[in-house]
């Protein structure tokens, strides 16, 4: 029974010690502070770690966090300077800078902030119409943190930042937005299509106009190109035309032609002359070799064929080719002008005797030329 009783107070002290151990030593965790109260009055403030307090004594009533806290607050209605209803969400980023003010000098910090940010967006949006509470957030936020931090410093909190989380306008209001938003689309819309095809037309007709002008200047150069061409072939061709003249009147002047040789080139083209199918009959008169020679004096003199010669004459590059002369003085010179009389008599009397079958007359001799 002894035994027993001292195994019981054994048991006893050691359960009182370990109760000892606990009330005496207090771990506090990183980031935290223990409010120590000693008789319902506030004694110390614990920091993060090992503590030892009087057991019994001592009480840690509060354990305060000095994180950060983030704290978001329901939807709550606001009334704009335009008499519309709108939800406005919030976001508080707070710290606890001071325990023993969060602990004593209110009841009930995180219900004061929300209570505070509530009347101060009250406020705020109020001086506001819908167009700028919904455009004007950072003006709301700037706001907001001025006066919370004004009003939450004497509680030990440091307001770090509010954000607006969402503004919803009303229903009829939102569906009206929308229909001027899509409005206002559809007119941009039209107006960018406008544009383009504006656009477009001044782009197709500035094409049209540089085609235009591409192909205007060059049917011009075109022109000017094949009127630069018929140019110059028509002087080329005068200027063959006029050596070839220049070419056989030097040629005449050379040969130094007489009335003679005139005369056979007449009776010489007087064959074609006959070649129609209407030149049946040809009358030729017993004058012919008179007319002849008035016909070779007459050219002789108005083609400017000279009589003598007038000296040195301009001559053209013949090459290789030297005109021939005709006959020479004296008696040589007589039989060659016979000889050609001759055959314009035969030539007269064969014409003749071709217009007339009967019996032909034959016509008067020409006159013997003098003897040189």
């Amino acid at each position: 029974m002894g035994a027993l009783i001292v195994l019981i107070l054994l048991v006893l002290l050691f359960l009182f010690v370990i109760t000892l151990l606990v009330k005496t030593v207090r771990i506090v965790p990183q980031a935290r502070a223990g409010i120590v109260e000693r008789f319902g009055k506030y004694k110390q403030t614990l920091p993060a770690g090992l503590n030892i307090v009087v057991p019994f004594v001592d009480k840690v009533r509060y354990l305060i966090d000095l994180r950060e806290q983030v704290v978001s607050f329901p939807p709550q209605p606001v009334i704009t300077e335009d008499n519309l209803v709108v939800s406005i969400d919030t976001v508080i980023y707070f710290q606890v800078t001071d325990p023993i003010a969060a602990t004593y000098e209110i009841a009930n910090y995180i219900q004061a902030v929300e209570q505070l940010t509530m009347t101060t967006l009250r406020n705020i949006v109020g001086g506001m119409d819908l167009e700028q509470t919904l455009t004007s957030r950072e003006e709301i936020n700037h706001g907001l943190r001025g006066v919370l931090d004004e009003a939450t410093g004497k509680w030990g909190i440091r307001v770090n930042r509010v954000e607006i989380k969402g503004i919803d306008p009303p229903p009829s209001i939102k569906d009206a937005m929308e229909k001027q938003m899509r409005a206002d689309r559809d007119k941009r819309a039209l107006i960018l299509s406008a544009e383009g095809q504006r656009q477009s037309s001044i782009l197709t007709a500035e094409g049209n106009k540089q085609s235009a002008i591409l192909n205007a200047e060059g049917d011009r150069e075109s022109q000017i190109l094949r009127a630069q061409a018929d140019r110059e072939s028509a002087i080329l061709r005068a200027q063959g035309e006029g050596q070839a003249i220049q070419m056989v009147f030097q040629a005449i002047h050379d040969g130094q032609p007489d009335q003679a040789l005139l005369a056979y080139q007449y009776l010489q083209m007087m064959p074609k002359i006959a070649e129609g199918d209407a030149n049946k009959v040809w009358v030729i008169p017993s004058e012919i070799t008179k007319a002849l020679e008035g016909l070779g004096s007459s050219i002789h003199e108005i083609a400017g064929i000279p009589k003598e010669s007038e000296g040195p004459r301009t001559r053209v590059d013949l090459g290789s080719y030297e005109p021939a002369k005709l006959g020479g003085s004296g008696a040589l010179a007589d039989e060659e002008v016979s000889k050609a009389n001759e055959a314009v008599q035969a030539a007269i009397a064969e014409a003749a005797s071709a217009a007339h079958p009967g019996p032909a007359t034959t016509p008067p001799a020409p006159p013997e030329p003098p003897a040189s």
